[in-house]
């Protein structure tokens, strides 16, 4: 997979860079800038400011291709970026990364979190200069510049939209409540669209995810699936729960694809 992707054309670099087959220009740790005592209150509460406006300009569903036919799409919500390549009508999974970012002053800083095409890249950082003209987000490094293009949602409003990180899953009848840690499982929604992720955050190991569209309205929740890491079948149907927000939680109910009783717990992450 990380060969085929690097020999991918070369207007696509942008791209690779973000699913981390690049290579170069990432650290362990992000970068560190040295600030006088004199005024630190002030300016750091500015740049907090302006990297939170930067980041929430930055929220949506975005949609680019890889060159070979393929659709790449990206979700940013509450600090977290997803990205997934796929291919719907031939059922194919092709890879998936994401994690935390920023956003200020034209950088945008990732930092992994899982990825399918290198584990190696969980946990380090990368960065790149970006610009965002209307529905267009360009991203540039060592003279490629990458576009991904903003998938209108300006019609559709979700209570949903946001990152959740499951914390409560029946079993045997008791609802067990899930302690944090470095195994997540999260979901990522846009106002259209959904993506799910199983993975270790330490150690680099991935369990599974799935995506597309989905609908949230009247109390119930649809999902409409795109691609599915495990079972390339469950491409092109459609799963409809039962779903209510209460005291900050979503509370998700109902059978799964093989006929299993739901009924599951997620607390939506801190953009902080």
């Amino acid at each position: 997979m990380i060969k085929l992707l690097k020999n991918t054309a070369v207007a696509c670099f942008g791209l690779l860079f973000l699913m981390g087959c690049a290579g170069a220009n990432t650290s362990s740790q992000p970068d560190q800038t040295a600030t006088s005592s004199t005024g630190a209150t002030t300016s750091a509460q500015a740049s907090t400011n302006n990297t939170r406006q930067h980041a929430a300009e930055l929220e949506g569903a975005w949609r680019t291709t890889d060159g070979q036919g393929n659709e790449v799409v990206m979700i940013v919500q509450d600090g977290f970026f997803t990205i997934a390549r796929f291919n719907q009508q031939n059922k194919q999974f092709l890879g998936t990364t994401g994690g935390t970012y920023t956003a200020s002053n034209g950088k945008f800083q990732i930092r992994y979190e899982f990825n399918t095409l290198d584990s190696t890249q969980v946990g380090t950082t990368s960065t790149t200069d970006y610009k965002l003209e209307g529905n267009q987000w360009t991203m540039s490094r060592d003279g490629v510049t990458d576009t991904w293009s903003r998938i209108n949602e300006s019609d559709s409003t979700s209570p949903l939209a946001g990152t959740w990180r499951i914390t409560g899953r029946e079993r045997d009848g008791q609802m067990n409540t899930m302690r944090p840690g470095p195994r997540k499982t999260l979901k990522v929604l846009s106002a259209t669209r959904f993506q799910w992720i199983a993975f270790n955050s330490e150690t680099g190991q991935f369990s599974g995810t799935g995506g597309g569209t989905y609908t949230a309205e009247n109390g119930q929740y649809t999902e409409n699936i795109e691609f599915f890491s495990r079972d390339s079948s469950r491409v092109g149907m459609s799963l409809s729960f039962n779903f209510e927000v209460k005291d900050g939680n979503w509370h998700h109910t109902g059978q799964s694809s093989t006929g299993a009783t739901v009924n599951e717990i997620w607390s939506r992450i801190s953009k902080d």
